[in-house]
Order: C-alpha cells, then sequence, then structure tokens
C-alpha cells in the first residue's frame, strides 16, 4: 500500500497598487440668459440642494462666473451634466453645464 504525500499549491503573493477612481467636478457656467431663479430650481432639482445652498451656488455663478455643483465619479458628473443640460434646454436656456477632472 502506498500513500501519496498531499500536494500542497505555493501561491505567489503578488502586489497591486489599486488607484481609486478619478474624480469629477460639475461645473456650471454664468451667462446673460438663463434666469437666476431657473439656476436655483436646477440646483434643487438636479443636485439635491436645499434652498439656501442652491441660492447662495447661483449667487456665486453671477459673481465669479462659475461654481462647482459638485465632484463625483466620473459616470455620476456625466449623467448630472446631462440631466441639467436637458433641462435647462427644455426651458429654452443657453445654460453650460461641464464636468473635468478635479
Amino acid at each position: 500500500m502506498t500513500t501519496e504525500a498531499p500536494v500542497i499549491e505555493k501561491r505567489k503573493t503578488t502586489s497591486r497598487n489599486i488607484k481609486e477612481p478619478s474624480k469629477y467636478k460639475v461645473i456650471v457656467l454664468n451667462d446673460d440668459f438663463t434666469p437666476m431663479e431657473f439656476v436655483v430650481a436646477m440646483f434643487m432639482t438636479i443636485f439635491n440642494y436645499d434652498q439656501n445652498r442652491a441660492h447662495n451656488t447661483t449667487l456665486e455663478i453671477h459673481h465669479q462666473g462659475s461654481a462647482v455643483a459638485g465632484v463625483y465619479s466620473y459616470e455620476v458628473a456625466e449623467q448630472k451634466c446631462i440631466d441639467a443640460s436637458q433641462m435647462a434646454k427644455n426651458h429654452g436656456y443657453p445654460l453650460v453645464i461641464k464636468a473635468e477632472e478635479a
């Protein structure tokens, strides 16, 4: 009777540097045509801002020329841009919303 020794596998340990996904800023640009009331409503609808934060961010856009609406993963930032741009377009406003790497 022969007994075979159990086979022991030795696994290689590999080191991987896993990098967090990049974040993207959603930026709303000022224009001379889109009413501030619409921008406040857009922030509340698309970005879930409360009235005060939406108003203050809209004033920042008005005075500074642009403001960051939020920082998200690429997919979320892209969708926020699409939703906000579509909302503006549906109301006839040329509001520009863009995403750029944070």
